[in-house]
């Protein structure tokens, strides 16, 4: 498909979400046979509800910056903001059961205060970037390793720009391609004096609205054994703009601390040391996408390379509705919001019981 055509699709998908987003549209998932005023009324109040947790901060309207405030009413905006369906990026955080100081759905079901609707919400970037490693080229002092790189929104090709940051054992590779029909190669070089898991990490901006980006990682041996689930070592929470390093085993001892973006490559500066944790200070970036945060080190002999997003997205959190089907009826309402200027896709479950 000519570049052309794919900006064109990706411009109309693009409009099609924010007519969702500002109509807060809804899609009627499980018992479709009820009576049509009921259905329309729930529809209408659920909707409501969608709208409530993304333009409101909550109570107190900082909640997100410490796990020492309580919450009282739930709302993800950011406090300040003049810019509707603008979240925060530590409520968006505390969201992530992976955060160490996550909100359970329990806290969110109590601060809703209806006590009647079950919810669901998932907050992920607007398209998916797929690693794929394609080949290998080993020489005398260095191994080339090359990447196919797939850009896609519900399986149509999305245009972008790619930026990719190869981490290992003190050391640091940029290189950037174009995936102008949404494919594109990457290349990480990488000396062969080196040993341990590496991570690649890669951006994705869409060409035709630079706010819209995506990002993705991959882990790969060189010159080691197989890399480790991620999670295995280190257990990362960015909150309030400040990394908390937990870890996973005593004998870890950690070499590297880096925040990456589209555009920037910065090591962290370390804030605390404590028994079991570390703490860095993360910076404000400018840059319209996520942050990926990279901690490398070691444990015993085993180099690792642990990752956390800030905010901390791709995320889902709130009621399983599997089963439903007989108990409650379930819609879907899909938002575009932005989080430090970049959008993301946001979709909202509500379930009740059957009238």
């Amino acid at each position: 498909m000519p570049a052309t055509s794919i900006d064109t699709f990706f411009a109309c998908s693009l409009m099609v979400l924010l007519v969702l987003s500002a109509m807060a549209s809804t899609s009627k998932l499980l018992y479709p046979y009820i009576d049509y005023a009921t259905d329309k009324n729930t529809a209408e109040r659920y909707k409501e509800f969608s709208e409530y947790l993304l333009l409101n901060t909550g109570t107190p309207a900082n909640w997100g910056e410490s796990n020492q405030t309580i919450l009282t009413s739930f709302g993800l905006a950011r406090a300040g903001s003049d810019v509707p369906y603008e979240l925060d990026i530590n409520k968006v955080s505390r969201l992530n059961n992976e955060n160490l100081f996550a909100i359970n759905y329990a806290q969110m079901f109590s601060a809703l205060r209806m006590p009647d609707v079950s919810f669901k919400i998932e907050i992920k970037p607007v398209f998916n970037v797929k690693i794929n490693l394609t080949a290998t080229y080993t020489g005398t002092n260095q191994t080339v390793y090359r990447f196919k790189v797939l850009t896609e929104k519900h399986g149509a090709p999305v245009a972008s720009n790619l930026k990719s940051y190869t981490v290992a054992e003190n050391y640091v590779e940029t290189a950037s391609a174009c995936a102008l029909e949404g494919e594109g190669y990457l290349n990480a070089t990488l000396p062969n004096t080196i040993n341990g898991v590496v991570l690649l990490v890669v951006f994705a901006e869409s060409t035709y609205n630079d706010k819209i980006s995506s990002f993705s990682t991959y882990s790969f041996a060189h010159n080691s054994t197989p890399p480790k689930p991620s999670g295995t070592f280190l257990k990362l929470s960015p909150l309030n703009y400040t990394l908390t390093a937990s870890s996973v085993n005593q004998a870890t001892t950690l070499s590297n601390a880096y925040t990456f973006t589209s555009n920037y490559n910065l090591a962290l500066t370390q804030t605390g040391n404590s028994s079991n944790s570390v703490t860095y200070s993360i910076p404000h970036l400018a840059d319209a996408c996520p942050m990926l945060i990279v901690v490398t080190g070691s444990n015993s002999t085993v180099f690792f390379a642990e990752y956390a997003a800030y905010p901390q997205v791709p995320l889902q959190t709130g009621a399983s509705f599997e089963g439903s089907e007989i108990r409650s009826d379930i819609f879907v309402y899909a938002h575009l919001v932005t989080i430090n200027s970049a959008i993301y896709e946001c979709n909202v479950w509500f379930g009740g019981p059957r009238e």
